[in-house]
């Protein structure tokens, strides 16, 4: 059973995971899948960071919840030396998706009351980061690179989390019109705004 968030990230299993890990030699990719026979339609894998994020977050519970509540909240994503050749043409982008690992995130829920609402909702149908699979995902404004260091506004991460991958945003294929929003459209933008920065006080 994986119990401490040292041997999930080490294994790439989130806590409170029964698996069986078999020896296999190294690989060169960056994931590593792995059998497991006791479910036969589930495929698990194994995710290599490719860098860590320094931001001024260390307390969760003082961390702005989404990009758009955190403004002004600075910090670099470091990128690994063995993966700095992938930054080539990035400066060119405004904005990057960001996915990490959420280290920090507890035991999956599947029902859980997200930061905006008092009403229990799917897991799925929130950015809440007590899931199955503890992936976030953030999308920050690129505000410089140096070599293998990209300085980034809006960022809503912890320091130290390991970072999984990087996305360039584009308006070409992300922007979308007329979209359905779910529970958030009866969330008023107040009450977001005061719920979205939760205790996070400027340091």
């Amino acid at each position: 059973k994986i119990k401490c968030p040292l041997i999930a990230d080490h294994t790439g299993y989130p806590a409170g995971t029964h698996a069986i890990l078999r020896s296999r030699p190294k690989i060169p990719s960056a994931i590593n899948v792995i059998e497991k026979k006791a479910e036969p339609s589930a495929v698990f894998f194994q995710c290599k960071s490719i860098g860590i994020v320094h931001s001024e977050h260390v307390n969760p519970s003082e961390t702005p919840i989404q990009p758009i509540y955190a403004k002004g909240c600075r910090g670099t994503i470091e990128i690994f030396p063995e993966f700095a050749e992938g930054l080539k043409d990035i400066d060119g982008f405004s904005h990057l998706y960001i996915l990490f690992y959420l280290h920090k995130s507890g035991p999956a829920r599947l029902h859980l009351k997200p930061f905006l609402d008092d009403t229990p909702r799917g897991v799925f149908a929130t950015r809440a980061p007590s899931r199955p699979n503890p992936i976030g995902m953030s999308i920050v404004e690129l505000s410089g690179r140096k070599e293998n260091i990209l300085h980034v506004d809006g960022l809503d991460i912890l320091d130290g989390t390991p970072v999984i991958d990087i996305k360039p945003y584009t308006a070409r294929f992300d922007r979308v019109e007329n979209t359905r929003n779910g529970w958030q459209d009866d969330v008023d933008d107040i009450k977001a705004g005061e719920r979205g920065r939760r205790n996070y006080i400027k340091k």
